[in-house]
């Protein structure tokens, strides 16, 4: 799917030959002398529009109008999170026949709108169709938005249509059956994205990862048929002698929870255990459309966690890369212990930053739900960071504390640490797990568990958080020297744009 830019008025966009326009209209709205001015007024005037997010009401064949329908959707005060809320009700509207779309500001838009805006209309039309041959597919193939001033958010709608395309990337991998979305498949992935320019990617099987001395994560994969894969993959946009942000993304590509097995309602959920690895996927495909300025590798131990005769037991020692010894006490905390490998991985790369995403505890849905990421760090400045990449992308995370009483619980009488502590405080326990295998670099860990993907009839993966890590990565980017502390301004101030000609800005596909 195609989205393009454009200055346009009201005026101008009454002559829009499109199968829909979408015209967000604000409080306070001012009506000109054109059609649509005159069939909001009216629809104001009667009460059958409100200017409330949410509030909408649908037309069609409007008399002097060129598009077929015409929905009017009131965005109040016309912020970002009210623009979302003024769009996800019209998911209906943008399938069936609709092929082109504009979607138009009656007012003034700011940057976080415009981003709002894309990002709503490519979520609402996102259609799965992996392994669902008779579905009907996404017909939409561009949508216009029309602003006041393309130029003034250029930079804005630029970043949002390279986020949709990496949050689209990590929707669609999450989706997919675990015999779809195998370690090989998820490496496949992975390789597809070194086409692009910038992107490099380098997979490692057993021998290599037993080479590494990688106890933990084998031991995870020990009971699997499905080999392991590490997943190395590097975008290079700065110069070499500038430190990488280490992305390390969880890719349990399903989890039965191995000889400590889950009980069998919602297990098929599981296949979602693998979202922080198709977040770092997104990720990886949204700075091959951007081409910030700065280093970023990408690690994604995957393997599948499985009950077999090899598996894994409880009371089991193993030892991991960075030579500490772990009792296993649950083999249902196996996410943690394929991070720990990867993060001492991470130390050798000397990184300006290290972040790691997981499905990782069911504490944290519990804590927070589906709004908020569980943010974890070690760094104050890198925390912050975050905390604003979140806000400022509609992405948002909340910090939990790290108080090292918390890792009591870990200690073991068998080994170095257990990998569970119990089940008070879990996801800060586990966070603790993590921290020991870091080292003295900036760490932050993100715990996605309550929102990488939803339930009930609304079930998929949502992407999350590709918006939060790569809005970080471009603050980082814009920083001095690239360094990725000094990234907590929510939105940087925009370039100065050349002149748009009739389509200011045109992305590729979502």
């Amino acid at each position: 799917m195609n989205f393009d830019l454009k200055s346009l008025t009201l005026s101008a966009a009454v002559t829009e030959k499109c199968d829909l326009l979408v015209l967000l209209v604000p409080e306070g709205f001012a009506p000109g002398q054109d059609a649509l001015s005159a069939l909001v007024a009216q629809a104001l005037h009667s009460g059958d529009l409100q200017t409330k997010p949410g509030k909408n009401l649908h037309c069609y064949q409007v008399p002097t109008v060129a598009a077929r329908r015409v929905v009017l959707a009131g965005i109040g005060t016309g912020k970002a999170a009210a623009v979302r809320q003024a769009l996800h009700p019209l998911a209906g509207a943008f399938t069936g026949t609709v092929k082109r779309a504009v979607v138009c500001f009656a007012g003034a838009a700011d940057a976080g709108a415009v981003a709002a805006a894309v990002m709503a209309v490519s979520q609402v039309s996102y259609v799965y169709t992996a392994t669902k041959p008779k579905a009907e597919a996404r017909t939409l193939n561009r949508v216009v938005l029309g602003v006041e001033d393309a130029t003034a958010v250029a930079d804005a709608f630029a970043r949002s249509v390279a986020t949709a395309v990496g949050v689209e990337l990590a929707r669609e991998w999450g989706n997919r059956p675990a015999n779809h979305a195998t370690p090989t498949l998820l490496a496949a992935a992975a390789k597809e994205l070194a086409k692009h320019p910038g992107v490099q990617c380098k997979v490692m099987g057993p021998a290599d990862v037993a080479k590494l001395g990688m106890g933990a994560f084998m031991a995870v994969a020990r009971g699997s048929e499905e080999e392991l894969r590490f997943i190395e993959l590097r975008y290079n946009g700065a110069a070499k002698s500038q430190p990488p942000v280490v992305l390390v993304g969880k890719g349990i590509t399903f989890d039965t929870g191995g000889i400590s097995i889950k009980p069998a309602a919602e297990m098929d959920e599981m296949k979602f255990d693998m979202c922080g690895a198709a977040s770092v996927l997104g990720v990886f495909r949204a700075l091959a459309e951007l081409q910030p300025a700065i280093n970023v590798v990408g690690l994604i131990p995957a393997c599948e966690n499985m009950p077999d005769g090899r598996a894994i037991k409880p009371g089991d020692v193993v030892t991991s890369m960075s030579g500490q010894t772990i009792e296993i006490l649950n083999t249902d905390a196996e996410g943690r212990l394929v991070l720990c490998d990867a993060l001492t991985y991470a130390a050798r790369l000397k990184p300006a930053a290290v972040v790691d995403i997981a499905t990782l505890t069911g504490a944290c849905v519990i804590a927070l739900g589906g709004v908020r990421s569980g943010l974890f760090s070690s760094d104050e400045a890198l925390a912050a960071a975050l905390l604003a990449a979140g806000e400022a992308a509609q992405d948002p995370c909340w910090r939990l504390p790290l108080d090292e009483d918390y890792a009591e619980g870990l200690k073991s009488n068998f080994a170095d640490v257990a990998n569970v502590a119990g089940r008070p405080a879990g996801s800060i326990t586990a966070a603790k797990f993590l921290q020991r295998f870091v080292g003295e670099w900036p760490w932050a860990h993100l715990d996605i568990a309550g929102t990488a993907w939803k339930g009930g009839s609304a079930k998929g993966a949502t992407g999350r958080p590709v918006a939060l890590l790569l809005q970080y990565l471009v603050d980082a980017a814009a920083a001095p020297e690239g360094q990725p502390e000094c990234a907590a301004v929510p939105v940087p101030a925009p370039k100065p744009a050349r002149a748009p000609r009739a389509k200011a800005v045109s992305a590729r596909r979502t």
